[in-house]
């Protein structure tokens, strides 16, 4: 399929272009939780048709977005991983999500929380100002989900899976299905969850992951 061509001396146009196509967001959005396997990627996007997976990542491979790397030891194979081009889409997409989460209507059951956006909201929660000077490093678990979350000197780094490094506080949430962000943080905040690890850094926590007032 001819990628469509608006013609336009536009940033926006272009953008659009490039990855304004049905799934390249989220797409996208998994690929900045984590690097991953074809096979990954088509269970973490349900729904999505193994043709169309295939020429989307096609296609933002031809753009420079994505690339392929040797998958980790002990994995083996090839996983799909961000370039630098396509890292610098996070801001973008954060934007995009933090509107979105102004449209969305009440969790209905059966709904999917992907864990890919519970990371996209630890980084659009995230307050710098809150976290300047702090390291520290937390996992949260919730249903099957593990999340990590690990701030070095008021940088934080974030993602899908366990924490690199023994963290300083394991957060479990007690759920029969993947919560939301919204829920999950309420949990935090009013202390109904399971802790090891030190309980000052669950206040902490919620601290540095409540956006700056505008």
């Amino acid at each position: 399929m001819r990628r469509k061509e608006f013609g336009q001396y536009c940033g926006l146009a272009r953008a659009l272009e490039l990855i304004g196509e049905r799934w390249a967001l989220l797409v996208i959005r998994e690929l900045l939780a984590r690097p991953g396997r074809y096979t990954d990627l088509l269970e973490d996007l349900p729904g999505i048709p193994t043709n169309v997976l295939s020429t989307r990542l096609k296609e933002l491979e031809e753009a420079g977005i994505v690339e392929r790397r040797i998958a980790p030891a002990p994995q083996r194979g090839v996983v799909y991983a961000l370039t630098k081009e396509g890292e610098g889409l996070e801001a973008a997409v954060l934007t995009l999500a933090r509107w979105g989460n102004t449209q969305l209507g009440e969790h209905q059951p059966g709904d999917l929380v992907p864990p890919s956006s519970l990371v996209m909201g630890l980084r659009a929660t995230f307050n710098r100002d809150a976290a300047s000077g702090l390291t520290a490093s937390w996992e949260l678990r919730a249903a099957e989900v593990v999340l990590h979350a690990v701030v070095t000197d008021g940088h934080l780094t974030s993602g899908v899976g366990p924490a690199p490094t023994e963290p300083d506080l394991v957060v479990t949430i007690a759920a029969d299905a993947v919560p939301t962000y919204r829920e999950i943080m309420q949990a935090i905040k009013s202390g109904e969850v399971e802790l090891s690890g030190p309980k000052s850094l669950l206040a902490t926590f919620a601290r540095v992951f409540t956006p700056q007032s505008t």
